[in-house]
């Protein structure tokens, strides 16, 4: 049933009495999520909400078993409160904070590493599993339904946009992952991408990316030789022009590199249906389902070498 996040997930909320942290620990909870808790430093052993506050990620884990935690806590302090999680033995981190600087960055990666705990982001929407009532971040619950179709995205936007479109056509979602557009990031494509098609409820995979670093053509190595299941995919930022960043700090065109043409290229090689116009995403992903011709496909067998597939 989906990836990452489960029915049993048990959620803290790092910075839960601030604004942020408030309405979306709420939001959560209303959507069916096990939020069992927050942490705000020095107001441990009240309550904000409905939920018990604690002083610290460990007391948080030691009184209510979490193992996923979502940071609402300001930049300067963002990377401070991953380490904490990751130390306290939280195994799934969610860091929805913006504008980490990247070597806070680089060194929170590397704690959550050394502890074996997965960070999703920063600056990331999150992730949600719909047939789990379960999410973890700022997606908003309403456009979600249960389904098949696996989302990964450098961008929040559009994965509701993506999202809205599946569900207006019947299919479902079996989990959303928003891994962020900072240029350093706990999880990746590749990483998605894998637990994706070891899921047995997924079926077919969405890849949003958009211009800037080198995450797509890593992924389209991957998809040539682990994934066997159908892969459509929409890139942002086609008529950035070099140099110029565009929303993201990750999505930058440098030195020649990490252009839209060359992401759409490697990925269109090893088989990636890449759909250019947004409007279509979910009508093209649809088209492929309706031609399987039954309400649950089975996945489709492994090619000897590539799929076929074009834009769309």
């Amino acid at each position: 049933m989906g990836i990452l996040l489960n029915r049993t997930s048990r959620v803290i909320v790092q910075g839960i009495t601030g604004k942020e942290g408030t309405f979306h620990a709420v939001q959560m909870r209303e959507y069916g999520t096990r939020v069992v808790g927050g942490v705000t430093p020095g107001k441990g052993g009240t309550s904000h909400e409905g939920f018990p506050v604690f002083s610290s990620v460990e007391d948080a884990v030691r009184e209510t078993g979490a193992d996923v935690s979502v940071i609402f806590v300001p930049p300067p302090w963002a990377a401070d409160a991953i380490c904490e999680a990751a130390a306290a033995g939280v195994r799934l981190i969610v860091c929805i904070t913006e504008g980490i600087p990247v070597r806070d960055t680089l060194l929170a990666v590397g704690e959550a590493h050394v502890h074996g705990a997965r960070l999703i982001g920063p600056n990331c929407p999150g992730l949600i599993t719909p047939a789990a009532s379960a999410k973890v971040g700022i997606m908003p619950g309403s456009i979600h339904t249960p389904g098949t179709v696996g989302v990964i995205s450098r961008s929040g936007t559009l994965t509701y946009e993506v999202v809205h479109q599946l569900s207006g056509r019947g299919l479902g979602q079996s989990t959303c992952v928003g891994i962020g557009g900072d240029p350093v990031i706990g999880t990746t494509f590749v990483d998605c991408l894998g637990l994706f098609e070891e899921d047995p409820e997924t079926e077919a995979i969405v890849l949003l990316g958009e211009i800037g670093g080198s995450a797509e053509e890593e992924a389209a190595a991957f998809i040539a030789e682990k994934v066997t299941k159908p892969v459509f995919s929409f890139l942002a930022g086609r008529t950035a022009p070099p140099g110029k960043r565009m929303g993201h700090a990750g999505a930058v065109i440098s030195h020649g590199q990490g252009g839209w043409a060359g992401k759409a290229a490697a990925l269109r090689e090893v088989g990636v249906t890449v759909i250019e116009n947004p409007a279509r995403m979910g009508e093209t992903v649809a088209a492929w389902f309706a031609g399987r011709g039954a309400e649950k496909p089975a996945a489709p067998p492994k090619p000897a070498r590539r799929r076929k597939g074009g834009a769309a």
